[in-house]
């Protein structure tokens, strides 16, 4: 039994020294060795391969199987504009045949509405050998099925192990070091040596997620003093940020590992955590956020306005409440490829730590990161308006599509109002279009 415990000791060592030496030890000053390159270069060409060996396999290619991701889909729509429509019935004469096109609608949003697909992983072009997301994916050959089991084994015997050591390390290491930090007094050595362990600690993270990140015009990365905003996907957003920056966060406390890791950082970098009950009193965390803001030293905030995860398809409506404290805006847009591994959180469907292993058991994570010029507030326009302009340019920036939808409807109904608004907008086109006078007039004439 001895003869066991020292090969296993001997073997865990030798992994240990393997990964600080050719991992953690480079990832923390900045450089690669090249390993995840040539990593990335045999999974692209894999899937390639994969791709095609599908296409050559299927008899009948589906039209559908080479849609993009975008047309995430069960029922193929007309776009036709509800005004094109209603023009139409600006007639004396009603025909039955005028009601077919608001009886497509409706029949389209209770078989797949608009708001909550967007709730749910995308569908793929092409199989990932991960999971068979789109149905019309099944057995093409056997020597694909070869590879797939093979990355199976490599993902969870392979992959898995190695990613579980580098988020220890990296989890440990932000833990200690932020807490030695933050026994140090307020000065510029303090911010510096904090920045120094929250940027060391995430470039470990990234390792352990065998992330591939471009940033693009990091002329533009949020400077002290400002608001960084950006679509939200999923909990590792914010690591994929502090990997090439350091910022601020703001969030609720949290119990468990997540609460020892939040009440270590906020001793070494004024993040702001706010109680439960403090998050529903909103004047208080505008408050807060502007003590932050007004700091000109203090490292910008970073915040997700969405207050929810959306699956990398669409923008969904931006909370005002960050967009009322002043300040400057510094957008960001995310944009991950789901082809080599979802990084969407269903947390509806998942709790963290099935996320967390499906996130560390996928290929990699891959994704593009926009840093947008600089917004502030223009004269005599409100919170909302200014919310919705940031909205729009980061969904033009990340090829999102922009719903004005409130992201809160993953677990909670449409609210009234939301509907009246409907209801108002259909109104106002049959009055301006006519429809209601000629209805109207035929029907005293019957």
């Amino acid at each position: 039994m001895e003869d066991v415990w020292s090969v296993a000791g001997r073997v865990g060592a030798v992994w240990l020294a393997l990964v600080l030496g050719l991992i953690v030890l480079p990832s923390a000053l900045g450089v690669s060795l090249g390993i995840s390159e040539a990593y990335m270069w045999v999974l692209v060409k894999t899937l390639e391969w994969a791709t095609i060996r599908i296409e050559k396999g299927v008899k009948k290619p589906q039209p559908q199987m080479l849609k993009t991701p975008a047309a995430n889909g069960i029922i193929e729509r007309d776009e036709t504009p509800m005004e094109k429509e209603i023009a139409r019935l600006h007639r004396v004469d009603f025909e039955f045949s005028d009601i077919f096109y608001f009886c497509r609608k409706g029949f389209e949003a209770i078989v797949e509405d608009e708001v909550t697909q967007r709730f749910s992983s995308e569908e793929l072009v092409s199989w990932n050998l991960l999971t068979r997301t789109n149905v019309n994916f099944h057995y093409i050959s056997l020597r694909l099925t070869v590879v797939w089991v093979v990355g199976v084994i490599v993902r969870y015997c392979l992959l898995l192990p190695l990613r579980f050591t580098l988020a220890a390390i990296g989890i440990i290491s932000m833990i200690v070091g932020t807490t030695m930090v933050g026994q140090l007094p307020n000065s510029s050595v303090k911010n510096y040596l904090s920045e120094v362990v929250h940027l060391t600690c995430s470039r470990i993270l990234v390792r352990a997620l065998s992330g591939t990140i471009h940033y693009h015009n990091k002329e533009n990365k949020p400077q002290k003093g400002g608001i960084c905003v950006a679509n939200h996907t999923s909990p590792i957003d914010a690591i994929i940020l502090t990997n090439d920056g350091c910022y601020a966060m703001v969030g609720q406390v949290h119990g468990g590992l997540m609460g020892v890791i939040q009440r270590a950082t906020v001793k070494a970098c004024p993040h702001v955590w706010f109680e439960r009950s403090e998050i529903k009193d909103r004047h208080l965390v505008t408050k807060r956020l502007r003590e932050h803001v007004a700091d000109k030293s203090k490292l910008p905030i970073l915040i997700f306005p969405e207050g929810t995860c959306i699956n990398n398809t669409s923008v969904m409506m931006f909370k005002k409440g960050s967009f009322e404290i002043g300040g400057t805006i510094y957008p960001v847009a995310i944009k991950y490829d789901p082809q080599f591994g979802d990084a969407f959180w269903n947390s509806s469907k998942y709790n963290i730590v099935s996320y967390l292993l499906r996130i560390m058991t996928s290929w990699a994570i891959v994704c593009n990161v926009w840093y947008m010029p600089p917004m502030v507030r223009k004269e005599g326009e409100d919170a909302v308006q200014f919310a919705n302009r940031v909205r729009s340019a980061i969904a033009r920036q990340g090829g999102l599509t922009e719903l004005p939808w409130d992201g809160g409807l993953k677990r909670a109904k449409v609210k009234d109002t939301f509907k009246e608004e409907q209801q108002k907008n259909y109104s106002k086109m049959l009055v301006r279009n006519g429809s209601i006078g000629s209805l109207s007039t035929g029907t005293e004439s019957d």
